[in-house]
C-alpha cells in the first residue's frame, strides 16, 4: 500500500469539496480548483475527510495512488493559504520593477524583458532585486517562477542572474592565472 496514498486528507473549515464522478472540485477563500482523477483511482468524502483508494495493485494504479492524493492535498492547501515562490536578482545593474500586474526586468540585455502575469498569478516586488510569484495553483506558481529564472540563470563563475531565495549557487574557479 502506498504510504502517501493511504493517508487521509482532512478538509479544513471554510473549504468546500465536491466529487462529481471523476472530477474533484475544491472551493475555498482564495479561489476554486478542479482536478480530473485518473480512471482506476477513486476518491470518497466522509464528513471532513477525503480518502483516495485504488482497486488493485497493478503498476498504473500504484503509481497514480500517491500522486492523486498529493494533488488533491495541494489543491486544498492552495485554496486556503496559497503558494508563493520568492526570487532574487544578483548582478550589477540587474533589477525588476512592477508595470501594473506585469514585471519588467533589466538583465544586462540591450532591451528590457517584460513578463506578463498569467491568470491566477500575482507578482509582488519588494525592492529592485527581490520579488515573489504567488497563486493558488502550486504547479502554475512553480512553472512561472522557473520560466522567470530561465531568463537569466545564475552564472557559476560570477554568480550573477535570477535565483530562488536561499538558493546556493556552486561557484567555479575561473582561468588559472600565472
Amino acid at each position: 500500500m502506498s504510504r502517501i496514498g493511504r493517508l487521509p486528507i482532512t478538509v479544513p473549515a471554510g473549504v468546500e469539496v465536491k466529487i462529481d464522478g471523476s472530477v474533484v472540485t475544491v472551493k475555498g477563500s482564495k479561489g476554486e480548483l478542479s482536478h480530473t482523477v485518473a480512471s482506476p483511482i477513486e476518491v470518497s468524502l466522509d464528513d471532513a475527510t477525503l480518502s483516495v483508494t485504488r482497486p488493485n495493485d497493478e503498476r498504473l494504479s500504484r503509481s497514480l495512488h500517491g500522486l492523486t492524493r498529493t494533488l488533491i492535498a495541494n489543491m486544498i492547501e492552495g485554496v486556503t493559504n496559497g503558494y508563493e515562490k520568492k526570487l532574487e536578482i544578483v548582478g550589477t545593474g540587474y533589477r525588476v520593477q512592477a508595470k501594473g500586474s506585469n514585471l519588467e526586468f533589466a538583465l544586462g540585455f540591450s532591451h528590457p524583458v517584460n513578463v506578463e502575469a498569467p491568470e491566477g498569478i500575482t507578482f509582488t516586488v519588494e525592492n529592485p532585486t527581490k520579488f515573489s510569484v504567488a497563486g493558488i495553483n502550486k504547479q502554475q506558481v512553480g512553472e512561472v517562477a522557473a520560466n522567470i529564472r530561465k531568463l537569466r540563470k545564475p552564472d557559476p563563475y560570477k554568480g550573477k542572474g535570477i535565483r530562488y531565495a536561499g538558493e546556493v549557487v556552486r561557484r567555479k574557479v575561473g582561468k588559472a592565472g600565472k
